[in-house]
């Protein structure tokens, strides 16, 4: 089906008259409401800004299920006869010999590590025991703890007093899936997103709050003991990781910027495979999240760094399908993946494969291209500021890495030295927690420069960018 076949009714909360308004102001299809803002919506076709929200974030998705099908359906008409055969006698070998709770595995080559996600319930208290694991080549590679029976009460949204069914239904369509997301939100925003009173709104933040041990003073040693649980990402280049103190830390955003064939993109591309590496390997046993805002995610590229990786038995295949992409059409849709990503970080949380790195490439691109001139500044800024904010709720909750790219630009004034200077002006630069300028060099190379960084000094570190994927000079 394409996307021009879908009914304006089929479209969840649009009836015969808002779908008369929107083809009246232009929007006869599915694919066009993806690419509008929730302002235009809301001006040609008086749809209010959460409505028109949910409704662009229903097309988008909608849109992109149309291309992956297209995609898929291509790269089997180029598949060969032989190539099948092959598929097919693979898949029999591993039906043979893996069996599941008694049901024959036909369709995946996976083994479950006995240490993955699991909760012993004792005296209405769960202890979580988190290890989760890497399948490569159809075998599991179990990562270091980062906790290990540790006493965490678990609340469901329905816990909280005031919030019945309906309530939590609307909660969790708005992105707030756990009592942490809930305790970090603005009033304004949660009452708007639940349609709750400020003042209820208010009340069930406060309580979360306090379940949730947010909002409260530690001392200096409970934060010491805190960060013990960040981990670090290796780029496997020596280099870098030293400049880094080990590699990209998780609870963090880490904003790179650099003119175009810096190695911006390079580099995520290696760390949305990194990531998946055991512990012992520099990785962190994970899923990663690519917001793709430039349409430069290249599946082919993360082959090419796997093989790359020079692990006996590692396939592409098993990488690739541990990275989630999502392609924003605007900027709107672009926070909107965000906050919807946590629904998809709770699925991968329980599929023993945790979200661990978000990706977003770039940053600032769409917020340039739709904020033009003076006149629009202070909204955009705005804007980034609270996607920034959300970017980071969403890696510190899940002790994740933050991971964007931002766009450049020269400053007129500067006769001496460097002119470049990073998008996004103090918003990005007070809220991304290292910055790292990359620069182009002599005979191939590339210069990783760290600018700004809260325990870390500043440095300079020289890399490859090689088929096989970033390398050490």
């Amino acid at each position: 089906m394409s996307a021009k076949e879908f009914n304006l009714e089929d479209i969840p909360g649009v009836g015969p008259a808002t779908a008369e308004r929107l083809i009246e102001a232009g929007y006869e299809t599915v694919g066009k409401i993806a690419q509008a803002t929730p302002q235009e919506l809301y001006d040609s076709a008086e749809i209010g800004e959460m409505s028109a929200r949910k409704i662009i974030t229903w097309c988008s998705t909608k849109v992109q299920e149309i291309k992956q099908g297209a995609q898929e359906t291509d790269a089997s008409k180029e598949d060969s006869s032989a190539k099948m055969k092959d598929q097919e006698e693979k898949e029999g070998k591993e039906a043979d010999t893996l069996q599941m709770n008694g049901v024959a595995r036909t369709e995946e080559f996976e083994t479950v590590d006995e240490e993955r996600v699991e909760l012993i319930e004792t005296n209405d208290e769960a202890y979580v025991d988190i290890g989760s694991h890497l399948v490569v080549g159809g075998s599991g590679i179990p990562s270091e703890d980062e906790e290990t029976a540790v006493p965490q009460k678990r609340y469901d949204i329905e816990d909280i007093p005031g919030v019945g069914p309906a309530t939590a239904d609307k909660l969790r369509e708005a992105g707030y899936l756990t009592i942490e997301s809930i305790a970090t939100a603005p009033p304004a925003v949660l009452s708007e997103a639940a349609e709750l009173g400020e003042t209820s709104a208010k009340k069930i933040i406060k309580w979360c709050r306090e379940q949730a041990d947010i909002g409260t003073f530690k001392t200096g040693t409970d934060v010491f003991a805190q960060r013990l649980l960040v981990k670090k990402l290796s780029t496997r280049v020596p280099e870098i990781d030293t400049l880094l103190g080990g590699g990209f830390e998780t609870q963090a955003i880490s904003e790179m910027y650099g003119e175009f064939g810096s190695g911006k993109s390079q580099i995520v591309h290696q760390l949305a495979v990194n990531v998946q590496l055991p512990v012992e390997m520099g990785g962190l046993g994970g899923s990663a999240i690519y917001i793709d805002t430039e349409n430069t995610f290249r599946p082919e590229r993360i082959e090419q760094m796997v093989h790359g990786l020079e692990i006996e038995g590692a396939d592409p295949q098993d990488f690739l399908k541990n990275i989630h992409v999502a392609r924003a059409q605007s900027s709107d849709h672009q926070m909107l993946l965000v906050e919807n990503s946590r629904e998809l970080a709770e699925e991968l949380k329980k599929a023993g494969k945790p979200f661990k790195l978000l990706i977003v490439d770039s940053l600032t691109g769409l917020f340039r291209s739709e904020y033009a001139g003076r006149g629009t500044l202070a909204e955009r800024q705005q804007k980034l500021n609270r996607h920034m904010h959300d970017i980071f709720k969403l890696c510190d909750e899940y002790n994740a890495i933050g991971l964007v790219t931002n766009q450049v630009q020269s400053n007129p004034a500067v006769f001496f030295g460097d002119p470049t200077k990073p998008v996004g002006g103090n918003i990005v630069g007070h809220t991304a927690t290292f910055r790292v300028y990359l620069r182009k060099s002599k005979a191939g190379k590339r210069v990783f420069r760290l600018v700004d960084s809260p325990n870390l000094p500043e440095g300079e570190a020289l890399f490859l960018v090689e088929e096989g994927g970033l390398r050490p000079c």
